[in-house]
Order: C-alpha cells, then structure tokens, then sequence
C-alpha cells in the first residue's frame, strides 16, 4: 500500500501541492484504515488530510483521478477465436525480453498475451516495466518516445518481432501486428500520463528558468503573465533579503574594548573573542527608466520590478522618461500593477529618448535625494537620438551619490555605435553592466543590496 501512496504523494508534490512529511505519515495511516477497495472514500480521505485550499482541493482531484487510472487498458479489438488465457508476465518483469519463442508458436509471453486480448496481464506488464526503466523520472516531453521504446523492449518486443516476421499463418500474423500497434499506442498513453504526473514541476522549474534566461525583449507575448509572477517573485525576494539595516562581522579586525569587557570575570584573558561589525544600511535607492520606443517592449517589465520593489522598499524613488522625466514613485505606490504599468506608458513612454533632457529635469527638481548613501540606477540602451547628452550634469550626480549603475539591453559591442552615447555615459559611472534578461536583472541588483546599495 505505501509503495503507489508515495508515488502518489510526489504526483501530488509536482502538481504543487505542499505536502510536509507529517502529512505524508498522516494520509498513509488514513489510508491504511479506509484501504483501497473504495475510490471515493479514499479520495475523500486523503483530501482532508492533503488538500488546504479550495484550488489545491481542485487540484488534488485532478491529480488523485489522473493517478488512479493508470493501468486501465481499454479492450480494443476483441480477438477473432477463443484463445486460452494468456500466460502472467515473469516477476522480473522482462515479458519475455526477446526469449521463449517456442511458447503458443513463438513470440514470448507477450505474443500469447496480445493474442488472447488479456488486458489485465498487459497493464500489469507494463507498470513492471516502466518501473525498471525508471519511467518516474521522465521530465521533458521530448522524452516520450525513448521511454515508449525502453518499456516495448524491456516487455519483448524484438521476440514479438522476430515472430510477425516468421509466423507462417496470415491470419495469427495479422493479429500479432494488430496487437502490436495497439499496444504500442497504449504504452505510450501510458507514458504522457506519467509525465503528466510526475513531471509538472520539472517542466514548470525549466520553463521558468529558460524565460530568466531570454532576452526580455523576446518574451513571447504568451509567457507575458508568467514573467510578471517570476518578476515580482525575484524583487520580493530581493526585498525581503535586503531591505532592512544589517550587521557584517569583520573578521580579522578585533574589538578590542568589547573583548576586555567580555572577559572581565577571567582577569581580562580574551576566552571569548569579539570581532568589530560593519553596519550595512537600508538601501536608498533612485531609479531612472528609459520607457522610450526603442526599449518598450522591456520596459513593463523594468517597471514590474520597480513596483514589485517599491512594495518593499521604503526609501526608493522611481522615475521614467522619454523626453522629460515623470516621478512615477507615487503611481505604483498607490495603484495596483494591473493599471500603474499602462498610466506609466501614457505619461512618458513609447517616445524618441533625450537623456539630456531627462538628466536636465531631474538636476532641477530632484537633486536634492542624492547624498553618500544614495545609488542611481539607470536603466536604459543610452540612445538620445543624437541630441545633447549632458554628461556634465551625470558628473554632478556622481559626486553628489554613492554610485551610479547603468543596466543597458543592449551588448557591449553595439556601445558608441549609431545615437548610443554609453562611452560618454561609462566614464562617470561605478557599475556600467549588460541587463537584458531577468538573471542578468536580479544578479546586478542583488548585488548592490548585498553591499548596500
């Protein structure tokens, strides 16, 4: 009985369902009082004790009706004469394993179990071998046929081969082919059923990770929700982690006054060690978004971050541009994503940039946020369209900052190329580095908040 609950329980894990291991220990005791005999009552069971929610109940459902119905094979064509029943596949597993050709005029269990329709005997065949070619770690969907073919082997499939190939009588020939291809229909239904249930959260986890590693400007507008879910994931989880005062021990640099008065009570003999501590404080952060024509098909998603960040973040001023600058701290403060990204655009995006101008609107009104402890981030490809790019302006901000980090779409080659004024942009900043994917995004960031800000 536990051996297919906790299969059971890791279909359950992968469909994201969060069950801990004392809930584990509590449905396998569930079910060993109610038994499988009733499917209702045992569904019924193990919801209460595994399902919280309304949508994992939903869920659950789903999952526990897709599980259980693993083995059903559906009779197909009944065969054309009574035939006596077939032989039970070997312990191993191995339905013949391309042997025992002499048995029912050759072929192996498997011949004699396709010719007397025995579905039973077939399903139990093919759970065996999908078990011994570890069918429960299949993870991608590309992966169907290999395993198609391993459990088809491992169940003797060369034997049945050989005796279609061989078999004098038309008529048992046609059968064997019939069976043949209707089993393996079958075993590969058999195998996309695993992998809808154990593979889910591989799947998810690779398609997650291969959409932090795409160009943001190449999100596919079908993964767009998906994008805003691991967006704000990664700035909350940026927040979370940094967004409060922290102390780091300096090693190698000791207290001396605090050692002495620890160690009083031993004649001031330093036992007990104390090591002086640097205060890392809240970050402060400023950030500008270029939200222009040339970067607006990433531009959502730098501003995603930016209010996934101010929900966390106290002490962080976001402004976006075009031409002139917007304060946009208040607009994602005060309304929710679905509405602060599209008044954003309509206040300043999907313009011709002028960063002269930007940095000119922002030294009148703004300055006064910058002190030591501030960091400027720009995020932005640098391009003005060749107009004045006010670099000294960028100087001033400079002195007046902590640092300024410039997170630039597009590569290092295409920098000084055309409009782009990075190289006149570089000189005045700290960190000048490529972002155009969200791992390139939470790396940089992290970084800063690490040391921060």
């Amino acid at each position: 009985m536990e051996g297919p609950l906790l299969d059971f329980f890791r279909a359950a894990r992968s469909a994201g369902l969060r069950i801990s291991p004392a809930e584990s220990i509590d449905a396998t005791r569930a079910a060993q009082v109610v038994g499988f005999a009733d499917r209702d009552r045992l569904r019924d069971t193990l919801a209460i004790v595994m399902a919280k929610t309304v949508e994992e109940k939903r869920e659950f459902g789903a999952i526990f009706d897709l599980f259980f119905k693993r083995g059903h094979f559906s009779a197909g064509a009944e065969p054309e004469t009574e035939a006596p029943p077939g032989p039970q596949p070997p312990p191993g597993g191995e339905a013949g394993g391309g042997e025992g050709e002499g048995n029912g005029g050759g072929g192996g269990p498997l011949a004699e179990m396709l010719l007397a329709g025995d579905q039973a005997a077939l399903a139990a065949a093919v759970e065996r071998a999908g078990q011994e070619a570890g069918l429960s770690n299949i993870a991608l969907f590309t992966q169907v046929n290999l395993f198609t073919r391993r459990i088809l082997e491992r169940m003797g499939l060369q034997a049945l081969e050989r005796a279609i190939t061989a078999a004098p009588e038309a008529e048992r020939t046609g059968r064997l082919r019939q069976g043949r291809d209707r089993l393996r229909e079958q075993v590969k239904e058999f195998v996309e059923q695993n992998l809808a249930l154990y593979a889910r959260g591989e799947t998810e986890a690779f398609r997650e990770r291969m959409l932090t590693q795409t160009r943001l400007s190449a999100i596919d507008r079908r993964d767009h929700e998906r994008m805003r879910l691991l967006v704000r994931a990664m700035a909350r989880r940026l927040a979370t982690q940094y967004g409060r005062n922290r102390k780091r021990d300096r090693r190698g640099v000791l207290d001396v006054r605090r050692t002495l008065r620890r160690n009083m009570g031993w004649d001031g003999i330093p036992f007990h060690t104390i090591w002086k501590q640097e205060r890392i404080q809240k970050p402060k952060l400023v950030v500008l978004c270029d939200v222009s024509g040339s970067v607006a098909a990433i531009a959502q998603f730098l501003l995603l971050f930016l209010y996934s960040l101010n929900e966390a973040l106290s002490d962080l001023h976001a402004f976006a541009f075009s031409g002139n600058l917007v304060d946009v701290s208040e607009i994602l403060a005060r309304n929710p994503i679905e509405t602060a990204i599209p008044e954003v655009m309509a206040r300043a995006g999907f313009g011709s940039s002028n960063y002269g101008m930007a940095l000119a609107d922002f030294e009148a009104a703004h300055m006064r946020l910058l002190d030591s402890h501030t960091t400027v981030i720009v995020l932005g490809d640098g391009r003005g369209n060749r107009t004045d790019p006010r670099t000294d302006i960028l100087t001033r901000m400079a002195d007046r900052s902590k640092q300024i980090v410039w997170l630039n779409p597009e590569y290092r080659t295409l920098w000084g190329t055309g409009d782009s004024d990075m190289l006149r942009y570089a000189p005045h900043c700290r960190v000048t580095a490529v972002c155009n994917t969200l791992q390139h995004l939470e790396r940089v960031i992290g970084e800063l908040l690490r040391d921060g800000g």
